[in-house]
């Protein structure tokens, strides 16, 4: 039994497979970098005075969006529908965190009705993902 022997470095079977590799490295590290940006946005948005912030249109919206978009950033970076779960319950998790910590906010109250939003926007995504998976 001979085995299997690597590609030679240089060869196009080689160079081909280090460039997908790379690729792919590059993209859930470009999306890492995303979600954390995405999440430090919305910390800071959550977590700062009312009146430091512009007149907000519809601040259920803003939860329900944000954390939609959090939570496609995360499915994007998990790797399988057990870590994509852990991420997701994850957001979850800190958005019940943020709505603890706006009670030591000035002008800011814990609210239910914030995390049941985030929540909607945390399953939205979900559905939608596997929507997309279950007909593509």
């Amino acid at each position: 039994m001979t085995g299997w022997n690597p590609p030679e470095a240089g060869s196009t079977v080689y160079n081909h497979g280090c460039q997908k590799f790379w690729k792919g490295c590059a993209i859930v590290v470009g999306d890492m970098v995303l979600l954390g940006m995405a999440a430090a946005a919305v910390c800071v948005g959550c977590l700062v005075p009312n009146r430091w912030l512009p007149p907000l249109p519809n601040d259920k919206f803003l939860h329900f969006a944000s954390f939609a978009v959090l939570a496609m950033l995360a499915l994007r970076v998990a790797q399988g529908p057990l870590e994509a779960l852990y991420w997701l319950l994850g957001l979850l998790v800190a958005g019940w965190l943020i709505e603890c910590l706006q009670a030591l906010v000035p002008d800011r109250r814990f609210c239910w009705r914030d995390i049941g939003a985030n929540a909607a926007g945390i399953a939205f995504t979900a559905a939608a993902a596997q929507l997309y998976v279950s007909f593509s």
